[in-house]
């Protein structure tokens, strides 16, 4: 079930009558409106009518141009502007597919409405570069506000930065507080976000730095951070194995995660086979050096003060760090019986 009034293919039907037989022929071909749906190459027309690639091209441009100038063209107006208006009311600036599949999921039907974005003289269309992919708009000014929030979004973010969609979404309005207020609503800045080739979203739906192995998720340790993530809280490295398999459908190895964690700076060892992130605070190394780190950070510690604060970083028994404590090597007490580092 379509968005719009008017029938693509006819409309389309009635403009490729405006031309000769065998330029029609060459966009039907190019665009894909015959009963072959598949758009073929210029190379492919060019060798079907032993022409060259580059006369085929001319051949294309040409006959769009006399569409243009028909009176067929002028008559079919109303079909263009409710295109156009249908472009703007889901973002105004958006990817070929999103403006495609507004009207149809049928694919020939699609060919049609891609013809006619082509065609109409409203429709605008930007190339695929660095930093955005192939986009459709109407309004320069509308793309231009947009294109400049999504810089200002990717610039504000490190490669560490996750963010929850909705704390995302909020940060571009943020950005265009000055655009018409009907452009200000979740489901147009989601697409507008899909613009961005340097802004990702990771399986778990956070968005971040498109090319961060938090958002460009590539092998188990990616995934083992985002399932620790999502967990909150320490855990041990076979739950860490399951959950990478429950939450994002992948298999993983217990024995091969926990080599995986072992080498990867992003974890730290809390307890016994019990990982933890280190953006969290945890510090790296065994319960004597912990203890060796809370003193010189903190000076002079009672037992119980030591014990408290080792236990926020390590899950071990009291008398574990106890016995840690005991090292004349790394420790001595002074005269108020209050540890410090030797």
């Amino acid at each position: 079930m379509t968005s719009v009034t008017f029938k693509p293919k006819q409309v389309t039907k009635r403009l490729l009558g405006a031309v000769p037989e065998r330029a029609r022929e060459v966009l039907i071909a190019r665009y894909g409106l015959g009963k072959n749906t598949q758009k073929m190459t210029l190379e492919a027309i060019g060798s079907k009518y032993g022409i060259t690639r580059e006369r085929v091209r001319q051949i294309e441009a040409y006959t769009l141009g006399s569409i243009r100038k028909s009176d067929v063209f002028e008559s079919e107006q109303p079909a263009f502007e409710e295109l156009s208006e249908l472009l703007d009311s889901i973002g105004g600036v958006v990817i070929e597919e999103d403006i495609l599949n507004a009207v149809s999921k049928d694919k020939t039907v699609q060919n049609y409405v891609h013809f006619m974005l082509v065609l109409g003289n409203m429709f605008k269309n930007k190339k695929e570069d660095e930093e955005f992919v192939y986009r459709w708009y109407v309004d320069e000014q509308l793309a231009e506000n947009v294109h400049n929030a999504l810089r200002k979004l990717y610039k504000s973010l490190s490669t560490e930065d996750l963010v929850s969609e909705s704390k995302i979404i909020s940060s571009f309005l943020n950005e265009i507080k000055d655009l018409n207020q009907k452009y200000k609503n979740e489901e147009i800045v989601r697409r507008w976000l899909t613009l961005s080739k340097q802004l990702g979203k990771n399986p778990l739906g956070e968005w971040g730095i498109a090319n961060s192995s938090n958002v460009k998720v590539k092998g188990i340790r990616d995934y083992a951070y985002l399932a620790v993530k999502e967990h909150g809280s320490p855990m041990h490295f076979t739950e860490i194995a399951n959950t990478i398999s429950t939450l994002f459908n992948k298999r993983a190895h217990i024995a091969t995660c926990h080599n995986e964690l072992i080498k990867d700076s992003r974890f730290v060892l809390v307890g016994r086979v019990l990982y933890a992130l280190s953006e969290w605070g945890y510090t790296s190394g065994v319960v004597k050096e912990v203890i060796k780190d809370i003193l010189e950070k903190n000076g002079p510690l009672t037992r119980d003060e030591i014990i408290s604060k080792v236990l926020k970083e390590r899950y071990v028994k009291d008398n574990t760090i106890l016995v840690n404590l005991q090292d004349p090597m790394y420790f001595k007490r002074n005269r108020d019986g209050r540890y410090l580092v030797a």
